[in-house]
């Protein structure tokens, strides 16, 4: 049996267990992940930030679907050909089962997103992008200052970026709705705006189970930034950095990215 068949024909474990409107999350969510691989540029990309998003490894996913690790790797890679709608749902599949064995906390973080019912009030811009973006590459669109960078291991391409007024997202939005800030994908940059020392939006961050890939406090210069915000960053191994440009340009400068690729 080659290796497209082994996913092709990986049977799934049942999902038991699940009510009706965890099922419908689910079936929701799988069909938008399957659909933005299937369509995407770069659908070894995209199903790579998938899979991170799940924090899964290349070598589980695998051995879950009872293959290689190297397949999963030719995939994302685009060493091997573009896997077709069929075995991309099964690849879909086996993530979301992934999960469900865990607890299902990372299907349950998108209830609010796939219903539609978040209150943009508290947010300024949110943007998915089409291809990875690097947190080096951020910093210098936006004219960033580094506050804290952790080890090279522990960061992550961004897939995109949300804006947020700090006082309204604290004061306004519940736990829940906090974490609808991170759109489709956690691998993204935070910017907080409206904001006095920064303690505040990483205290928010440091009780939350998702965690972006990089934290943006804006209209502040490094200098100024509590030292327990700049803790807090460390002691999670989240990149931070601040930018003093104005908000209009920063969203010019991080939609730029797109517009180049």
């Amino acid at each position: 049996m080659t290796d497209n068949a082994a996913i092709a024909s990986s049977p799934a474990p049942p999902a038991s267990g699940l009510n009706s409107i965890y099922e419908n999350l689910r079936y929701k969510l799988a069909e938008k992940m399957a659909g933005e691989i299937t369509l995407s540029d770069n659908p070894g990309e995209t199903l790579k930030k998938w899979r991170t998003v799940f924090e899964i490894s290349q070598s589980d996913l695998a051995a879950f679907l009872k293959v290689s690790p190297s397949v999963i790797s030719d995939y994302e890679s685009g060493r091997r050909k573009s896997p077709g709608i069929f075995i991309v749902s099964r690849i879909v599949d086996a993530i979301l089962d992934m999960d469900v064995t865990r607890g299902g906390a990372k299907i349950r973080s998108y209830e609010g997103i796939m219903r539609g019912d978040f209150s943009a009030d508290a947010i300024y811009d949110i943007h998915e992008y089409l291809s990875p973006i690097s947190v080096e590459e951020v910093t210098k669109l936006i004219g960033g200052e580094v506050v804290y960078t952790p080890g090279s291991e522990f960061i992550k391409p961004l897939y995109g970026y949300t804006i947020i007024d700090s006082i309204k997202a604290i004061l306004q939005l519940s736990y829940n709705e906090f974490l609808k800030l991170y759109g489709w994908s956690s691998e993204r940059a935070m910017v907080f705006t409206n904001v006095s020392t920064g303690r505040s939006p990483m205290v928010a961050l440091r009780v939350t189970n998702l965690k972006p890939a990089l934290v943006v406090i804006h209209g502040l210069p490094a200098a100024q930034i509590d030292p327990i915000a700049a803790k807090i960053a460390e002691i999670e191994r989240v990149p931070m950095i601040t930018s003093v440009m104005p908000i209009r340009d920063i969203i010019r400068a991080l939609e730029s990215h797109d517009i180049k690729h």
